[in-house]
């Protein structure tokens, strides 16, 4: 896909699809906040101020602070960097996996593709967050590990739909014309199927994106993700349980958040679904 055609899509997204212009300008509005969190937070979101401790949406603190007196409107920000770390990075490692996968069984064909599939019905066998339980459970929590737990559900779930497209690409007189041609396995597949697959690639990058800001999240709500103090949502409201009554700005805000992200995500990935390959609606 060329910067034109690009530039076309994203415009005829922009004034035909209301939802996903909306699920756009959100997603930008998040990617900003996360990137300039470190200029715009009010307050650092790791100091803690106990004589600040539980005070409620006021003047000086936006959406009131925690139990040891951070500010959580400056966490948000700041959390806003980890989920768009772990959110994208996820995303993008699960489905250039999933992709590659994808393609190599539409190309080879035969007992190559019939394993790949047996091998990927195994892991979607298991529901995502059951799997990223395992994943995490296995190799420890941390940043790193909690990107391979949730990309590697993710795989399986792109390469089935990019494998479909791949089928028909490999049918195409322009792959069978280089395959006789002498080109490579590799070349074939990197040169002449992945680029023809784009599509459905990029409409499932942006599908696993709210899922994975949903298992970030989820994962760190059960400790097995970053530990205090990073400025995490899913931490956030973990810290917010026993306060539900008493401080309920403290689950509020971060539930808002994740909320919103995974609402612009998904209807974003919709209209581009249906601006790229209505077929696959």
């Amino acid at each position: 896909m060329n910067d034109t055609s690009a530039w076309s899509t994203l415009k005829h997204l922009l004034l035909e699809k209301p939802l996903g212009a909306i699920g756009f300008y959100l997603i930008v509005l998040m990617i900003l906040s996360a990137l300039l969190a470190n200029f715009i937070s009010p307050y650092n979101p790791l100091k803690t101020n106990f004589g600040n401790a539980l005070q409620g949406p006021n003047f000086f603190h936006w959406m009131g602070t925690d139990t040891f007196g951070r500010d959580i409107f400056s966490r948000l920000l700041h959390g806003a960097q980890t989920a768009m770390l772990i959110g994208f990075s996820t995303s993008l490692l699960g489905s250039i996996l999933g992709a590659l996968l994808g393609v190599m069984g539409a190309y080879f064909g035969g007992k190559v593709d019939l394993i790949l599939q047996r091998v990927l019905d195994v892991f979607m066998a298991f529901p995502i967050i059951i799997m990223a339980l395992a994943v995490v459970a296995a190799m420890g929590t941390g940043t790193f590990n909690l990107i391979i737990a949730i990309a590697i559900p993710i795989i399986p779930r792109v390469a089935r739909v990019v494998r479909s497209s791949a089928l028909a690409v490999r049918q195409t007189t322009y792959v069978e014309a280089a395959t006789a041609l002498g080109s490579s396995h590799s070349r074939v597949i990197l040169r002449h199927m992945m680029p023809n697959v784009m599509a459905p690639f990029l409409i499932m990058i942006t599908a696993q994106l709210g899922q994975a800001i949903v298992l970030e999240a989820s994962l760190n709500f059960i400790g097995l993700g970053v530990a205090e103090p990073t400025p995490a949502w899913g931490l956030m409201l973990r810290s917010a349980i026993d306060f539900a009554e008493s401080a309920p700005w403290m689950g509020i805000f971060p539930g808002l958040a994740i909320s919103i992200a995974v609402f612009a995500f998904n209807v974003f990935g919709d209209s581009l679904r249906d601006v790229l390959d209505p077929k696959l609606g």
